[in-house]
């Protein structure tokens, strides 16, 4: 009996959740500007294709913000906000000190908005929208964002502190932190997949590079060139070893390999659960890009600000 009742539970848990989850994809509408700012995605492509064309990490970094925004009380442009003498924003938390960046990008391209469509579209959906579209400059998969998010008027540094995995982290952490926002493993790994491109600095790999063992050793010297086991802490290296500045699937080759650049990155592929997930991704581009939209899209419906909620931002780096 005890057994039923418990499965009973379990079931009515999981109804709640997917209602939850679908009342929030069904307060954003792909349409949700179409009369308001019909000409919105075209604003977002020509600048998305300017910044990546004049640097091509800066589409790895506008997907990053996203992700860092999103994981820390929802979608809702927080991590944009600058600090002042009287407010404490997320930019100085520490995933993102010294890190985050793309900020005037976000900033170029509000301004394109607000010049054709004043006081109408959200920072928290420029941001959605920027993300993929650099994703998509970058050779990698489109879809269709749901729009219609609003921008918080609050920001936690705390939040983004406690939040946000860590390229330390191990598998069980990652799929903890990925479940505590209604991420699932194998979305975890899809995810994971935006390190396709970008570069991470040496601090970050550092002690992966001269102390770990499941490691290609020649990856191992190579990394270490530029990375000292003492200084350098700023220098940069590739987290795809292959085609870093093209959204592919080589990242999981990597993982495969041994030459995950992050600690994080080589749990996926360490004979763990995500092993299977990551070989299959290794083999069939198709499939990773196709989960990986998928999750993009399911990452950006996370607690949206929506209706009277929070506000439209005439600035996308302090509130109204």
């Amino acid at each position: 009996m005890a057994s039923k009742t418990h499965i009973i539970l379990v079931t009515l848990l999981s109804i709640l959740s997917l209602l939850a989850y679908n009342s929030v994809y069904a307060q954003l509408s792909p349409n949700f500007y179409a009369t308001t700012c019909p000409n919105l995605r075209t604003l977002v492509q020509n600048a998305m294709r300017q910044a990546v064309t004049r640097e091509a990490r800066m589409g790895a970094s506008i997907l990053r913000l996203f992700f860092h925004d999103c994981f820390v009380n929802g979608c809702d442009a927080s991590i944009l906000l600058d600090d002042t003498a009287t407010f404490t924003g997320e930019k100085n938390a520490g995933p993102n000190l010294n890190s985050a960046r793309g900020f005037e990008v976000i900033d170029n391209i509000k301004t394109r908005v607000e010049a054709s469509c004043n006081a109408t579209v959200s920072c928290a959906d420029i941001l959605a929208l920027a993300a993929r579209e650099g994703v998509v400059l970058l050779g990698g998969p489109s879809w269709i964002v749901p729009l219609g998010r609003r921008d918080a008027r609050t920001a936690s540094q705390s939040a983004a502190n406690s939040n946000l995995p860590s390229p330390l982290s191990d598998l069980a952490t990652l799929i903890s932190m990925f479940s505590a926002k209604g991420l699932n493993a194998r979305e975890m790994t899809a995810l994971s997949g935006g390190h396709t491109i970008g570069q991470a600095r040496c601090s970050l790999f550092r002690t992966r590079i001269y102390n770990e063992t499941n490691i290609d050793s020649n990856f191992a010297t190579t990394r270490k060139a530029n990375c000292p086991a003492s200084g350098g802490d700023s220098n940069l290296a590739p987290l795809d070893s292959l085609t870093s500045t093209r959204f592919d699937n080589n990242y999981y080759k990597d993982l495969v390999a041994r030459r995950g650049l992050l600690h994080s990155d080589q749990q996926l592929f360490n004979s763990g659960s995500q092993d299977a997930v990551v070989r299959t991704y290794s083999n069939n581009n198709a499939a990773f890009a196709s989960d990986f939209a998928a999750a993009m899209v399911k990452m950006g419906n996370l607690s949206p600000l929506t209706g009277t909620n929070g506000e439209i931002r005439r600035n996308c780096r302090v509130v109204n």
